[in-house]
């Protein structure tokens, strides 16, 4: 296993034992609030953060806590965590979430976060429209693969990587927790590294290439 990664989840999660750190980041009026984190009402960042950390006591786990209790948030406010991530010196943001149009903000946060040679890894839809910040350039894009066991993933194209979809204690899911495992096999395949190594790292533990055949009528 992999050692040494500072890893940042821009998620809803809160809390999570042995986390380095943690804040909350909302919207007040005119301005950005970092307060202390609370509950994760919905469960999401920590069904990822149970994924992404699991057995894992060589990585130190940032939380920034960026979304409400039923998923919501400002591209303002994603991009001032990213931009804690950044300051705090992580190797790797995960961001398992998705807005459907380009912000300033969120773009100028993920620029300066692959400057300062920072992974990114974002969540998209196997199908679909890529949503922000997976659609801008640099970024890995994770998703759902159900031909993927845990620590292998498929490669669906140039930058898009496939994981499991299934997590400890959850039912299912799709590209956020297919993310997350994308994220998890990284980290497993390799020490912190640039945007290139962890290309190359990912297609390594790579199982299947190209996307899922589907049955004609299916």
């Amino acid at each position: 296993m992999a050692e040494n990664w500072r890893i940042a989840l821009v998620d809803s999660c809160g809390s999570w034992p042995g986390a380095e750190t943690a804040r909350r980041f909302t919207r007040a009026g005119d301005r950005i609030a970092e307060t202390d984190p609370i509950d994760d009402g919905s469960g999401h960042g920590t069904r990822l953060a149970g994924v992404i950390n699991a057995g894992r006591e060589s990585i130190a786990l940032m939380l920034a806590q960026v979304l409400d209790d039923v998923g919501r948030g400002s591209a303002d406010v994603v991009a001032a965590g990213i931009d804690w991530c950044v300051g705090n010196g992580v190797d790797l943001i995960h961001l398992s979430l998705g807005l459907r149009a380009d912000r300033e903000s969120l773009r100028c946060a993920i620029r300066r976060a692959i400057d300062a040679d920072c992974i990114v890894v974002a969540a998209t839809p196997a199908r679909g429209t890529v949503p922000y910040p997976a659609a801008y350039e640099g970024v890995i894009r994770g998703t759902g693969d159900a031909r993927c066991a845990p620590d292998v993933v498929s490669r669906l194209d140039e930058w898009t990587f496939g994981g499991c979809v299934t997590a400890p204690g959850s039912s299912g899911g799709g590209a956020s927790l297919g993310a997350a495992h994308v994220t998890r096999a990284l980290i497993s395949a390799t020490s912190p590294c640039g945007h290139a190594r962890a290309i190359a790292a990912l297609d390594s533990a790579v199982a299947w290439r190209g996307r899922e055949r589907r049955e004609a009528g299916n």
